[in-house]
C-alpha cells in the first residue's frame, strides 16, 4: 500500500486542485490532507471531488511536522509500506510516484528518497545538501541577500554534481519525499520541536544513521519554491527558532558525525 499526506495552511481548493488530480491518477491508495487552517473552508470540495482523500482539520495548527505525523500514524494503522510527504505547491511530472516506489522496492537499504526538484521554468532547485554547520546558514543568508560565497554554496548544495547522477545525500528536502514506513517505525517520526523548517533536515539525518537517503533525479516534480522566511519577518523568526533547535540537538561547533557524514558523501564524487 502507498499513502501520502499534504499539510495545508489557508490554501484554496483552486490552488491545490491540479496536485490532487495528479495524485488521484498516480496509484496512491489513500491521501491524507491535514488542514492547519483556522477554518475547514475546502473540506466539502475536497471530499466531493476526491473520494480517496481523508481530510483532517487541525485548527490549532500544530506545525508542519506534527501534522504529517498524524498522517504517518494513520498510514501505519492501514498497513502502508510507502508514504509520500507532499507540499501543496508542487506538480507531478510523468510517473514520479511509481518510479520512486519502484526504487524503494528494489533497494531495501534505502529509507527515504527524493526526486529531482524543478522550478516552473524547468531549472533545477538545488535542495540536496551536506549536513550544515552554523556558518553554513550565515553564508546562505549572505548569498541570498548579496550574492556572496558563490563557490561555497556551489559545493554545499552539491551544484557541481552531474544532474542525472543518483547519489546519497544527508539532507533531503521535505517538499516531496518518499519514506519507507518500516524505516520510519525504527527511527521515529518528525520531531515536534520543529514547528516549521529543518524538520526535514533532522529526520534525514536520523534516517541516514541507519538507512541510505537518496537523491533520485531520474524522476522529477515541479516545486513553487517560496523561500518565505526571506520575505516575512514572522517566518524568519520561526526559521531562527528551528535553527536553534537543530543545533541545540545535534551540536553547534562540535559535531563529529557531521564531519564524518559529509566526508562519506564527498567520496561518492571522486
Amino acid at each position: 500500500m502507498v499513502t501520502a499526506s499534504i499539510v495545508l495552511f489557508k490554501q484554496t481548493y483552486a490552488e491545490i486542485k491540479s496536485l490532487l488530480d495528479g495524485l488521484d491518477q498516480s496509484g496512491i491508495n489513500t491521501l491524507f490532507i491535514i488542514d492547519n487552517s483556522p477554518f475547514n473552508a475546502i473540506e466539502n470540495e475536497v471530499k466531493v471531488n476526491h473520494p480517496n482523500i481523508q481530510y483532517i482539520h487541525q485548527a490549532n495548527n500544530p506545525g508542519f511536522g506534527a501534522a504529517h505525523n498524524i498522517a504517518f500514524k494513520k498510514a501505519m494503522s492501514l498497513g502502508s509500506e510507502y508514504h509520500f510527504v507532499v507540499n501543496p505547491d508542487v506538480l507531478l511530472k510523468d510517473d514520479v510516484v511509481q518510479s520512486l516506489v519502484d526504487f524503494l522496492k528494489d533497494h531495501p537499504e534505502v529509507g527515504m528518497v527524493m526526486p529531482q526538484i524543478l522550478n516552473v521554468d524547468g531549472t533545477i532547485q538545488y535542495l540536496p545538501k551536506f549536513l550544515p554547520s552554523p556558518i553554513s546558514f550565515y553564508k546562505r543568508i549572505l548569498y541570498r541577500k548579496f550574492n556572496l560565497f558563490n563557490s561555497f554554496i556551489a559545493k554545499y548544495e552539491l551544484r557541481d554534481v552531474a544532474p542525472d547522477l543518483i547519489y546519497d545525500t544527508p539532507v533531503i528536502s521535505g517538499c516531496f519525499t518518499l519514506f519507507r514506513i518500516s524505516a520510519l517505525q525504527e527511527i521515529g517520526l518528525y520531531d515536534d520541536r520543529f514547528f516549521m523548517y529543518l524538520e526535514d533536515w533532522d529526520i534525514s539525518r536520523r534516517m541516514n544513521e541507519k538507512y541510505r537517503t537518496v537523491y533520485y533525479p531520474k524522476a522529477a516534480i515541479v516545486h513553487g519554491y517560496a523561500a518565505g522566511s526571506s520575505k516575512s519577518y514572522g517566518l524568519f523568526k520561526v526559521h531562527i527558532r528551528s535553527i536553534r533547535a537543530y543545533f541545540g540537538k545535534w551540536g553547534w561547533f562540535f559535531d563529529r558525525d557531521r564531519v564524518r557524514v559529509n566526508e562519506r558523501t564527498k567520496k561518492q564524487f571522486k
